[in-house]
This record gives C-alpha cells, sequence and structure tokens, in this order.
C-alpha cells in the first residue's frame, strides 16, 4: 500500500443509484478514498438494540450472512464501534483471532478492518466497516483514518438531516465495483483469442456467477456454456457443491490472492480450477489435474460427490453462532446470548426457554415480552399440558408453526394467552441423548420456515441444549460451592468489647468460586483474637484444609497460648495430616483496654495499621515460614501499639498480587485509600478497599479481608 493519500475520489454518477438511498454512494465514496476492496452500512433496526445490515460493496452478501443481523452488545467491531463511539481497527488475521475469533472462525483469511460509528453528537445511526487485502499494513495510517472519519462523520450529518425532513432512509442497493467496459471489436477479438487456448476460462462476478466461459471450459466440464452462464459453477455442476470449494472462492475474494483447488468430475477426471481474484469478480483457469492428483483414487469421492452439499453460507452461520454459545457459563449467560447473538440472527421477536422439572415445565428465562407475565404463567404447568412447548419436549421433534391460523389448527386445546406474535419456532434441546428444555422463537408477522431455516434452527437447538446443560452443571457446583464456602466460613462477627470489625470474602474469578481464604474474630478469655490466612489452592481440598486449620486456631487459641505457640502447634499439625498443601497465616491477641495488639505471621502478607492521626504503615511482624514446611520452624509473638481510634487491616494476596502488576503500587494505593477513608465506618472502607481493587485490575484469586479498629473506652 502507498503511504501517501490516493487522489481525489472518482465518484459515479449520480444516475448510476436507483433507489433514495445515500447509502451506497457514501460507502463507494469511502471505499474509493482509502483505496478499500469491501466494505458494508449497517442501520440500527428501529426499536430494538440490533444493527441491520443495510449496504454491502465489493464482496458477496452471503459471505457476511451470519452478521447480517447482530445485536449492538455483539463481540464484533461494527458493534463495538457504536457502542464506544470510536475507530476499530483490526490489522490483520493474528489481531482478529486474538480480539474477534467467532469472525476468525468463519473467515480465516489475511485481510485487515476498520468500523467506525455513524453518529452525531445526539443520535446513533449505525455503523461502517471497510477491508483491505492482507498486503495492507497492519497499522492504519494517519490520512487513512482521516479520510474515514470525515467520510462516516459527512454520513451521519446526511442522515440527521433525512431524519429532521422526515425523509426516511430505505434500505440501499449493494455496490458493483467494475471496470470500463472495452469497446465492441476489442471484447469480440479478445473472445476469439481465448477461444484458442487449450484451457478452460472463466469469468465469475463476485456472486460466483458465471459470467463468461469459453469452449474449453465447456468441454472440461462436460457442460453447454448456455447452461454455465448466469449460474455458480456449484449450482450447476453437482460434483462442485461442496463447501470446501466455496471457500477456495471466498479466500480468494476476502484475501485478494490467488488460489486453487482439485476436484473430481465423475466418474475419473481430476481437474485443478485456478482463481484469480480483482473487484469486479474471479478469473478461473481449468485444467486436467497432473502429478499425484491425477492418480488419486476415486471411490470416497465419487461417494462424497453423491451426498447433498450442505451450504456453506449455512456453515458459516452456525460457526458464527456456536462460537457464540461456547463462551457462555452459567444459565443466565446462555439467555443473554440467545437473546443478543441468535434472536438478531434469525430475526425474532421474543425467546423463551423451559425445562422440565419434577413433571413440570419451568421458565429458565425469556426475553422480549411487552407483558412478561404471559411467559410466567407458563412457569410450573404439567408436562401433560397442551401446549407446544411442552408437547416437542415430550416428542424431541421441534414445530414451526407459519401463522396464528396453523397455530389454532395444530394446537387447538392450547391454553388462550396471547404473546403478541404471529409465527413460532419450537426448538427441542436434546443433550447426551435426553431432552433439557425447549426454545422458544416467536415472530411479530406470518413467517414462512424454508428448509434452509428449519435445519439451521434444528441445529442451533442442538448447540443451545449442549450449552444448556453445560451451564446448569455449572450452576449446581456453583451452588455446592458456595454452599460449603459459607459453611466454612463464620456467618457474621460478633460484637466484642472495644473493638468494631468488618470482613468480606470474594472467591476467585476462575474454577469453582471456592478456595483456601479465611478468617476468623473469636474472644480468648476476656480479650478478642482474629486470625486470617489463605490454604493454597482453589478447590474442596483446599476448602476443606482451610476448615481443619480454623479449627485448629481456634483450639489452640482456648488454651491461652500466645500467638507464636499457635502458629507453632497448627504448623505440626498441618504436617501431620499430610495433605502436601501449605498455608500463610496471621494470628493476634488483641488488647483494646492495654492498647496493644500481639502477633504472630507464617509467610503472609503483613497487615497495614491506620494510626489515629491518618498514618497508614505496615507491621513488620518478623514472620516465620509457610506453615506444613518445617516442623521446627519458630514463630515469634511481636508487639504493637494499638491505641483508640487505630484501624488494622488483615488480608489475604489476592487483594495485592495479579499477574502483570506491581505489588508495591497496589499497596501504597491500599495505603491511601486506607488513610483517607479510615474514619469511616468500616463497612464503607471495606466496601471501598473492594472497589478500588476491581477498577484497577481484573481479580483472579481469592480475596479475604478483616478490618479492626479500637474504639475509645467508655468513661
Amino acid at each position: 500500500m502507498p503511504d501517501g493519500p490516493p487522489p481525489a475520489p472518482s465518484r459515479p454518477d449520480a444516475g448510476q443509484w436507483t433507489d433514495e438511498s445515500l447509502l451506497a454512494p457514501a460507502l463507494f465514496a469511502m471505499m474509493d478514498g482509502v483505496r478499500a476492496h469491501a466494505g458494508g452500512i449497517y442501520l440500527l433496526a428501529p426499536g430494538e438494540p440490533v444493527l441491520e445490515m443495510a449496504v454491502m460493496a465489493g464482496l458477496p452478501r452471503a459471505f457476511a450472512a451470519p452478521w447480517e443481523r447482530v445485536g449492538l452488545g455483539a463481540p464484533i467491531p461494527v458493534a463495538e464501534a457504536l457502542r464506544e463511539r470510536r475507530l476499530v481497527w483490526v490489522g490483520g488475521e493474528e489481531e482478529m483471532a486474538r480480539r474477534y475469533p467467532r469472525i476468525a472462525l468463519v473467515l480465516p483469511y489475511p485481510f485487515t478492518l476498520a468500523a467506525l460509528p455513524v453518529a452525531t453528537t445526539g443520535t446513533a445511526f449505525g455503523s461502517v466497516f471497510v477491508t483491505w487485502p492482507g498486503a495492507h499494513p497492519p497499522e492504519l495510517s494517519d490520512w487513512e483514518r482521516e479520510r474515514l472519519l470525515s467520510a462516516s462523520g459527512r454520513l451521519a450529518r446526511s442522515l440527521e438531516q433525512r431524519t429532521a425532513e422526515g425523509r426516511p432512509v430505505r434500505r440501499g442497493q449493494d455496490v458493483a465495483i467494475g471496470a470500463p467496459v472495452a469497446g465492441v471489436s476489442s471484447a469480440v477479438e479478445a473472445v476469439r483469442m481465448v477461444g484458442r487456448l487449450p484451457d478452460g476460462l472463466c469469468s465469475l462476478d463476485l456472486d460466483g456467477r458465471v459470467t463468461y466461459a469459453n469452449g474449453a471450459a465447456s468441454r472440461l466440464l462436460g457442460v453447454p456454456v448456455r447452461k454455465l452462464l448466469g449460474h455458480p459453477l456449484w449450482r450447476t455442476l453437482p460434483w462442485l457443491e461442496d463447501p470446501v470449494h466455496q471457500e477456495r472462492h471466498r479466500a480468494a475474494l476476502i484475501s485478494r490472492q490467488p488460489t486453487s483447488f482439485t476436484a473430481l468430475r465423475p466418474p475419473g477426471d481430476w481437474l485443478t480450477f485456478r482463481l484469480h481474484p480483482s473487484s469486479n469478480g474471479v478469473s478461473v483457469c481449468v485444467s486436467p489435474a497432473r502429478g499425484p492428483a491425477a492418480r488419486a483414487p476415486v471411490a470416497d469421492a465419487v461417494r462424497a460427490a453423491a451426498q447433498p452439499a450442505v451450504g456453506l453460507v449455512a456453515i458459516s452461520h452456525l460457526v458464527n453462532l456456536s462460537g457464540a454459545l461456547t463462551e457462555a457459563v452459567c444459565v443466565q449467560d446462555v439467555i443473554d446470548l440467545v437473546a443478543d447473538e441468535i434472536m438478531p440472527a434469525v430475526g425474532s421477536r421474543v425467546l423463551a426457554v423451559v425445562a422440565p422439572e419434577a413433571g413440570r415445565m419451568r421458565v429458565l428465562g425469556h426475553r422480549g415480552y411487552a407483558d412478561p407475565t404471559i411467559v410466567d404463567r407458563y412457569d410450573g404447568m404439567p408436562m401433560s399440558s397442551p401446549t407446544p412447548a411442552a408437547q416437542v419436549l415430550a416428542s424431541g421433534a421441534p414445530a414451526f408453526l407459519e401463522s396464528e391460523q396453523e397455530m389454532r389448527e395444530c394446537f387447538p386445546d392450547r391454553p388462550p394467552v396471547s404473546d403478541g406474535m404471529a409465527a413460532w419456532a419450537y426448538l427441542p434441546l436434546i443433550a447426551s441423548g435426553r431432552p433439557v428444555g425447549t426454545c422458544v422463537l416467536g415472530y411479530p408477522q406470518p413467517h414462512r420456515f424454508g428448509a434452509d431455516e428449519r435445519a439451521l434452527l434444528t441445529s442451533l437447538g442442538g448447540l443451545i441444549a449442549q450449552a444448556l446443560e453445560r451451564a446448569r452443571l455449572y450452576d449446581a457446583k456453583h451452588r455446592l460451592a458456595h454452599g460449603l464456602q459459607s459453611a466454612l466460613l463464620p456467618r457474621t462477627l460478633p460484637e466484642l468489647p472495644g473493638l468494631e470489625a468488618a470482613a468480606r470474602y470474594l472467591a476467585g474469578t476462575e474454577g469453582m468460586d471456592i478456595g483456601g481464604d479465611f478468617y476468623d474474630l473469636l474472644r480468648v478469655g476476656d480479650r478478642p483474637a482474629a486470625v486470617i490466612g489463605d490454604v493454597q489452592g482453589h478447590n474442596v481440598t483446599a476448602a476443606g484444609l482451610m476448615g481443619q486449620v480454623r479449627t485448629a486456631v481456634r483450639a489452640y487459641s482456648a488454651v491461652g497460648q500466645s500467638p507464636g505457640q499457635v502458629m507453632e502447634c497448627t504448623n505440626r499439625l498441618l504436617l501431620d495430616l499430610d495433605v502436601e498443601l501449605l498455608a500463610s497465616c496471621v494470628y493476634l491477641h488483641l488488647d483494646p483496654a492495654g492498647e496493644r495488639v500481639m502477633a504472630a505471621g507464617a509467610g503472609h502478607p503483613q497487615p497495614l495499621l491506620r494510626e489515629p492521626d491518618g498514618h497508614v504503615r505496615p507491621l513488620d511482624l518478623a514472620q516465620g515460614p509457610l506453615l506444613g514446611i518445617d516442623a521446627e520452624a519458630v514463630y515469634r509473638t511481636v508487639e504493637f501499639p494499638f491505641p483508640p481510634g487505630s484501624v488494622l487491616m488483615l488480608y489475604t494476596d489476592g487483594l495485592v498480587e495479579c499477574p502483570g502488576t506491581d505489588v508495591d503500587a497496589e499497596l501504597a494505593a491500599l495505603s491511601d485509600h486506607l488513610g483517607a477513608a479510615g474514619d469511616l465506618p468500616l463497612d464503607r472502607v471495606a466496601d471501598g478497599v473492594l472497589a478500588l481493587t476491581s477498577e484497577r485490575r481484573l481479580r483472579t484469586d481469592d480475596i479475604a479481608l478483616l478490618l479492626l479498629r479500637s474504639l475509645p473506652r467508655s468513661r
């Protein structure tokens, strides 16, 4: 790509555009201005948070079929550009795979992309994208950025003016980018020249339709030229109707790089197809295969050619939507992804997912109903009820009802509940050979479900079922883990004289949301004692050992041992248990009346002490090794002043440690916050600490936090 900007774009004549839309000429000018080879404009659907493709240029519309309608929250560049009101740049296939894996899965080709919002200060209209072949540099140049921003701004202002004038913006004609037509004499001579060549030559438009074929192509393909013209090769030639061959055509157009493939023309002739793409189509050279391909066995290929092929567009659609469902973790994630990704893609307006439970139907989630109580009435209905959702779940066969009349004919005993829809698709959700639910999609107008759409929706039902089964298993494990964790931590903190306390526990963001972090506040004689610790691991074993360590600390505290002695006894117990897990811990005795604290530590982060004047410093406990390493380890008891108004912060390492962060910087931020907010009630201080951590980085580990304040002695 050249470094400097191109000459001013050559705009087509106004008469070229047959509709009133501004979209097609605006898109052409934007692409021409930055030498992009393809692009498209999306507009917001009226009354929906959905982007609909309005016009596309440079590539077949079918290539973008998985993204004809996309939710505004979808993780794709055009949606992100409008959400964040900024230019989104993707500098190549590796960056696309890293940032937008769903798109890379469907379009694994070398190309770069820029997406921009089409919006004014007060109104959002949609988004626009343009693409370049993989030869474009991985960075967007300044002049390209400036021209793209200027063009999207002009389009937004034009749309705003149209809206103010009451003139609706209609969906535009797709832009056909073509080269000047040669003179008649030159064209005739070119046809004669091509006709003399021994190789077959075909010219395809962007949609793959044959616009020219020479005699050699007709002989090699075994089809008269008149039957080839006007149709895609893979429609005229059944043995080419294979997604692998269609994918090569798509790869050539998107990457703008020559490609080739070999195919078997029954009964036993192997042909090589070489594809040479340009901005207005693809030139195809057909010749007999040479080398190993010409001697390849034909039995498997003949059998494959005899099978009906699944369209590449449908496969792309499924791959894109299945990629979305793999991101679902819990049941609510599945509902949200179906609503945000699948509903816009298939054009439905409402969604409900029901599942069997103890002989009744339970509504797991719904979206889009103007009156939510309508779908709630089905919650708890017997599985034997005469409703489509129940019968589809029982039979395992989908139901496609294209009108209200068909609904009444097929389900005359259905309860008289109107959801405002005029067509429905009821998809059985079957996973591991058993029904796990029914997905209901509703359409506001009568809807014709063609064979391809029925196949697509039925396949989607299987993908949703797999995601739902995984999600329900995760939710069950999460409830179990949460219950176990709650049982092992104190339900409430005791009220102890001379002391204010607050505590928080947050599980890590990965795994089962269970771990070995713990805290406790207890009474030892007439004085408070506190402990905080962290058992290695994030699983049930770590949680179980954490419960044993917490119980041991309580037991050793009850016999009046010093903090150092409690650590030594707990250390020996951990070694006797022989669980091969280590633990860090801080244990302390508090004496509010004597204004002092005695503490011992075992490899744990140093507590922070906020003094009454607001100064914050770490307590140097001269800690011993982690518990569970050395049976002869000695743990010293250290004493510190703890006057009224002082605040102690005990915490686990998840509060300050995270890959890619500076622990010292995190501690400094924590100290600053404690110093500034330390006079507030401790519950507010604790909430502020966790909020500060969430703002600064992504949480990846458990966090336990215990705050203690020495109160003034009552007179």
